[in-house]
């Protein structure tokens, strides 16, 4: 795996052995673009959470777009991306008080920034840090998974009069993850009530402070609206590469799908139409898609070539996972096409699990790209 120079002319298939994720890059990067295209047309800031791609090398091919800093889910990841040109990396998970003295070394050599949502944490920040650092409060304008409620000011006032206090606390504005847009169909109208609540936080809040941001962060959302009011920067992280769940959800077209796990076809059982690989929940995760009529879908084949993968005439589904066996439910077309020892690919349901599951991509010039996940190759 350490031949990177010697890869180029090679058919990638020929590097693989085992279940391996695959990256597209010229799909990764035409989606890059396209977000970035549709900020820039809204006047708002891209700041993508790096969480799906959670890789360094496709942070640089990211900059070549124009985004100047990222989110990070985890102080982990933060400091895997950190030292690497970022403006700013911002930590959008609600602060973990155990993490300052890390947070302190990392703020040594790197501009960071945290989410809030109560005032134990800004309190022991106050006490603790060394370092400046940015903060952004996190609103629930309906979400309800985590958040300060978009009403409670004497909350929100309680946390920005303790940060005051302190010369290392610098409030950036106000962050919204409106993550019901993946299971509520009416996208338009959560993002309604989501500009509403930071147009109006920032109404009241931004006479106090001039360069106050607003942000929201979630695909469904940011791919499919088209009305965004005066919300300054916006910060999605799974149309990196998309997957069969953002396709289901009308975010993308399969086609946009910048990753498919490689599998080994290991047994084929004609008289069932299954086709057995190895490829499990320790590769795709378990995240699955549900059909009308109960089957749950684990996964989409796709027909590996020596360019990359096309999208079969007929669908077959991986129908069900175990730690390490994949069970396909195979078309007519599949079944006379593969053998024993051959490879396919499989679209993820959620490409930011089966990514952190496989910590390392391979590109279709044979190329290694490196995961926060795993290192070395």
């Amino acid at each position: 795996m350490n031949n990177h120079k010697q890869t180029n002319a090679m058919d990638y298939r020929s590097l693989i052995s085992s279940p391996t994720l695959l990256i597209d890059e010229k799909i990764c990067r035409a989606n890059i673009k396209k977000m970035a295209d549709k900020a820039s047309l809204h006047q708002m800031e891209l700041i993508p959470h790096w969480k799906t791609a959670q890789s360094r090398t496709i942070g640089n091919w990211a900059k070549d777009y124009g985004i100047r800093q990222i989110t990070a889910s985890s102080i982990k990841q933060a400091a895997y991306m950190s030292n690497q040109g970022w403006e700013n990396i911002h930590i959008a998970f609600p602060f973990n008080v155990r993490e300052i003295p890390t947070l302190n070394k990392l703020t040594e050599s790197q501009s960071i920034s945290v989410q809030i949502v109560n005032t134990v944490t800004i309190s022991k920040l106050a006490e603790e840090l060394k370092n400046p650092i940015g903060f952004m409060i996190e609103i629930d304008a309906g979400y309800g998974r985590t958040g300060v409620h978009m009403s409670d000011f004497g909350k929100i006032d309680e946390i920005l009069r303790i940060a005051a206090g302190s010369d290392k606390l610098n409030f950036i504005g106000f962050y919204i993850h409106p993550g019901h847009t993946y299971y509520m169909p009416d996208k338009e109208g959560i993002y309604h009530e989501t500009r509403q609540a930071l147009a109006m936080l920032k109404s009241k809040y931004q006479a106090q402070f001039e360069s106050l941001k607003t942000r929201i962060g979630d695909t469904p959302g940011c791919a499919v609206a088209n009305d965004f009011g005066d919300i300054d920067e916006m910060g999605p992280g799974n149309f990196v590469f998309y997957d069969l769940m953002q396709a289901d959800l009308k975010s993308c077209e399969k086609s946009d799908i910048a990753v498919a796990l490689a599998v080994p076809v290991v047994d084929i059982i004609p008289e069932r139409n299954e086709i057995l690989v190895h490829g499990g929940g320790v590769h795709l995760a378990k995240d699955f898609l549900q059909r009308e009529d109960g089957q749950k879908i684990f996964g989409e084949v796709v027909l590996l070539n020596e360019k990359g993968w096309e999208i079969p005439s007929e669908t077959s589904i991986v129908k069900s996972i175990s730690q390490e066996h994949g069970l396909i439910k195979a078309s007519k077309e599949l079944l006379e096409q593969v053998k024993v020892g051959d490879l396919i690919g499989i679209l993820p349901v959620h490409s930011c699990m089966t990514a952190d599951a496989m910590g390392a991509y391979l590109t279709l010039t044979g190329e290694w790209v490196d995961h926060a996940e795993k290192k070395s190759f």
